[in-house]
């Protein structure tokens, strides 16, 4: 019988040294690479429940214990305590695909997931994951190219901006607001062109501000061609309505100057008490005095105030807003026109903004959470404000969500007029093309091709499983459809309207987006298919 091995510590108790039998062993190759591919399905066998106008919604419960429903590809994957290293990849993928694209986060998961399961079924075959990763590119490239040639373009210009409502409204009809989907649409258009620059068809998302407040209903969601603080005038006897406004805009408070060395000052005495106040007062006078000679009938203050100074802003009949935060302070410059003044005496009139009106709004409550100011009629109208409301925070946040995805859909059209049909049309388009490539191609990578070509099936196939329709049944009365007719336009018709022709149920994608799809899951995809082993920083085990 084996001996087991005893030691003695310094304190002189013995102590036995037995071997670890939960430690993991290392798995290279071949089992390694299995491995991160069963990860992956298993990702994707989650998120793909929620692809499509008729998927489901998650459910996500923070560890605060915050709810929050939504179908967002990106919002469920990121919500998700994921500890597997692949996995994570394709979290960071689609986030990588929604500051890109903003739309189609879950698509692009699905496909990723889908091509990492057919690529498991030729390693299974024997064929090596160089020769799998190299059919995907040649793929992904005849895939690409094949999208060039169904693609249909809309014409618009900045004077004709209807046609971008179509892909707007396509977009956030999957959404949990799809309802207001119009009303969606209509705002998220016309904010990106509000700050679009036609000449170099580019759009500034920093101008584009999105408000919310909990309260309200969804319709009440508007577009102010201004900015929205959320403050309220600071003094409820100040003018809740300024006119012709002239704006100074103050990043130093109103208070006295406070010695920059330690100081020790007594108060013994009455009179002494009653000459420190006065010095105050008189600091503060000095202050409001140089705001209204200036000209400014508004002040925005970057910091606090208080009562004294805010008594003698109502005095002289100067309205203000105080504690404003950086960005917002920023935006207002920007369309306003006013230069940021960081201090009393640099106050001068060519510094002040300008705008046509500002008001406070009233949205309820009592405590001052209700009050919000809009700046209207700014000379610069390159800068907008979406202002969300619902009947409670998630809801908001979810509209949100969706708004982005229509805002950046919109921003895709203008970078490039070119869509494709949704509905799975341009899916099963390229499927059969890379098919027909595939049966040409006579080396090896064949096989990866039309693997690929089946992987791309799994997008028509999530859409006619989620929408209660028999999937494979339904994906392949399609395909011969494209076939017969040679119409590249038909897809799933998920909304059972009794029509299969995208272009008439008006189901767009910016072929942008679909594009940054395939490129970038083939990307990933071909990463993991070289990973060999998986080693952790400072182990060597």
């Amino acid at each position: 019988m084996a001996k087991i091995p005893m030691l003695i510590d310094e304190t002189g108790q013995p102590f036995i040294i037995l071997k670890d039998q939960t430690s993991s062993e290392r798995v290279t190759g071949i089992d390694a690479l299995k491995n991160n591919i069963f990860s992956a399905m298993a990702l994707g066998q989650t998120i793909r429940t929620s692809y499509g106008p008729r998927g489901m919604d998650k459910a996500l419960i923070s560890k605060d214990g915050d709810v929050t429903i939504t179908n967002d590809g990106r919002t469920i994957l990121e919500s998700m305590d994921i500890d597997n290293e692949i996995a994570r990849l394709i979290v960071e993928l689609s986030m990588a695909h929604d500051d890109e694209v903003g739309d189609g986060t879950t698509g692009v998961a699905i496909l990723a997931c889908s091509l990492l399961e057919q690529a498991s079924h030729l390693l299974d075959k024997g064929i090596h994951p160089i020769r799998i990763a190299e059919g995907y590119a040649s793929a992904a490239e005849e895939a690409c190219k094949y999208l060039e040639t169904i693609a249909d373009t809309i014409e618009f210009d900045k004077d004709h901006i209807e046609p971008l409502l179509k892909p707007a409204q396509s977009c956030i009809s999957s959404k949990i607001i799809n309802r207001q989907s119009m009303q969606m649409a209509s705002i998220a258009v016309d904010a990106v062109c509000s700050v679009c620059d036609w000449s170099r068809k580019d759009v500034h998302f920093d101008h584009i501000k999105i408000e919310s407040k909990p309260g309200g209903r969804l319709e009440d969601t508007q577009l102010v061609h201004g900015i929205i603080i959320d403050k309220g005038i600071s003094h409820p006897q100040m003018s809740k309505v300024i006119e012709n406004a002239k704006i100074a805009i103050l990043t130093c408070p109103f208070e006295c100057p406070k010695p920059k060395t330690t100081y020790h000052l007594e108060i013994d005495t009455k009179e002494k008490y009653e000459r420190l106040a006065q010095e105050e007062k008189e600091y503060y006078r000095k202050m409001v005095e140089l705001c209204k000679n200036s000209g400014a009938n508004l002040i925005i203050c970057q910091w606090g105030f208080d009562d004294e100074a805010n008594y003698l802003l109502m005095k002289n009949e100067l309205p203000a807003i105080r504690w404003v935060g950086g960005p917002d302070i920023e935006l207002v410059a920007m369309a306003t026109g006013a230069k940021i003044i960081p201090r009393f005496e640099d106050i001068t009139p060519d510094k002040l903004g300008r705008a046509g009106v500002v008001r406070e709004m009233k949205l309820g409550g009592t405590t001052g959470d209700g009050e919000m100011t809009c700046i209207e009629g700014c000379p610069s109208t390159k800068t907008v404000t979406i202002f969300i409301r619902g009947s409670n925070k998630m809801m908001i946040e979810e509209t949100k969500r969706s708004i982005h995805d229509a805002v950046c859909v919109t921003r895709n059209l203008i970078r490039d007029h070119r869509i494709i049909y949704g509905g799975g049309a341009a899916e099963i388009a390229m499927s059969l093309h890379v098919q027909e490539v595939a049966d040409r191609e006579k080396s090896q990578m064949q096989y990866a091709m039309r693997a690929f070509a089946d992987a791309l099936e799994s997008i028509p196939i999530a859409l006619a499983d989620n929408s209660g329709l028999d999937a494979m049944a339904e994906v392949g009365r399609v395909k011969a459809m494209q076939v017969k007719e040679k119409n590249p336009f038909l897809g799933i018709d998920c909304l059972e309207t009794g029509s299969c022709d995208m272009k008439k149920n008006n189901v767009f994608e910016t072929m942008i987006g679909k594009k940054q799809q395939i490129l970038l899951a083939t990307q990933v995809v071909r990463m993991i298919l070289k990973i060999d082993d998986l080693i952790k920083e400072g182990s060597s085990q």
